[in-house]
């Protein structure tokens, strides 16, 4: 399963998202799922639904247990991962889950987006 992850900031919006998801299935190729933090979930629902991609939500309380390769300062004090994107992207993959590569940010710099395969 390739699941793509999301991390956004307050003031995103879904274009924001819309543009991270795009830059990633360029790279990468298509997701079979989005998934978000529970507190992050209407906003990508909504994606997934101008997709028609199934959405996931991870628990905020797990994203620290998730080995991110981005090293963020802001996500690091904020959500206690390197990489918000990265973490719940690992996350709603599974246990065995690897990251296809860091995160990719959208162009507004607003949101950004990982994929993770497991």
């Amino acid at each position: 399963m390739r699941v793509a992850g999301f991390g956004f900031r307050r003031g995103a919006g879904l274009a924001s998202l819309d543009n991270a998801l795009e830059r990633l299935c360029r790279r990468y190729g298509p997701v079979d799922r989005l998934a978000a933090v529970q507190s992050m979930l209407p906003l990508v629902q909504a994606l997934g639904e101008r997709h028609g991609i199934p959405v996931m939500g991870v628990a905020e309380g797990d994203l620290p247990q998730a080995a991110t390769l981005t090293r963020s300062p802001h996500s690091l004090a904020a959500r206690g991962t390197g990489s918000v994107a990265e973490a719940v992207a690992l996350l709603a993959a599974g246990p065995a889950a690897t990251l296809l590569g860091p995160r990719l940010i959208s162009t507004d710099r607003q949101a950004t987006a990982a994929l993770a395969t497991g």
